[in-house]
């Protein structure tokens, strides 16, 4: 059995795509990360801060993007996802995995909170190295590890997607944008987004959010 604990509009979001994209079945856990009083202190048994994703498989809690997205792809080979070991994809895969958690996303949190730090401050650096390190690979090649689609591409694909669409924090480099229409209608990402919104509906503060907006 395969439990997924997620909020709709989060972090958790890429990994509901990638669940998507591996036709698996699981079952789907929501965490009100939004609730008024916090999250209970039960869920912390399974996810440490409180957070969304994280999983359970076969009684084995998996808790950080990088981390599920690895045992995931590894765990349902059909799909494809994963290079395997000796593929020369298999590498730039990995790094992109842990790169999208570790440098990613905290270097572009840090920009739109507005920090002012030197790049040697913290062990993601800077922004703008964030930055045009991906537009680099972008340009370089079609998807996150090579020339084909990954798993690595649903996480580095929602990072990019929200950040600059979004948030707008992210700026709308040609390589983004090219990526993302290569990504975006994907079949699977296209059903995660459709079950993202009608949970998000059906979630307090956004029915908050909305009417207020009305």
């Amino acid at each position: 059995m395969l439990k997924f604990y997620h909020a709709p509009w989060s972090r958790s979001s890429s990994v509901l795509w990638l669940l998507e994209e591996l036709g698996v079945d699981y079952e789907l856990v929501e965490i009100d990360i939004r609730q008024e009083g916090g999250v209970p202190e039960e869920y912390r048994k399974i996810q440490p801060n409180k957070k969304v994703p994280a999983i359970e498989h076969d009684g084995i809690v998996i808790t950080e993007r990088a981390a599920i997205t690895t045992y995931l792809a590894d765990a349902f080979p059909d799909a494809g996802l994963a290079p395997q070991i000796g593929d020369p994809m298999r590498g730039p895969y990995l790094s992109m995995l842990v790169y999208c958690d570790s440098v990613f996303d905290p270097a572009l949190s840090a920009h739109a909170q507005g920090w002012k730090y030197g790049g040697n401050s913290f062990s993601f650096g800077t922004f703008d190295d964030m930055v045009n390190y991906v537009d680099r690979i972008l340009t370089e090649r079609p998807y996150a590890a090579g020339d084909r689609f990954t798993a690595a591409d649903v996480q580095l694909g929602s990072s990019i997607g929200y950040t600059m669409e979004n948030l707008k924090a992210l700026p709308q480099r040609p390589s983004f944008l090219a990526y993302m229409d290569r990504l975006r209608d994907r079949p699977a990402n296209l059903r995660a987004a459709q079950k993202d919104q009608e949970m998000a509906m059906k979630t307090p503060f956004f029915q908050k959010q909305f009417a207020s907006q009305g």
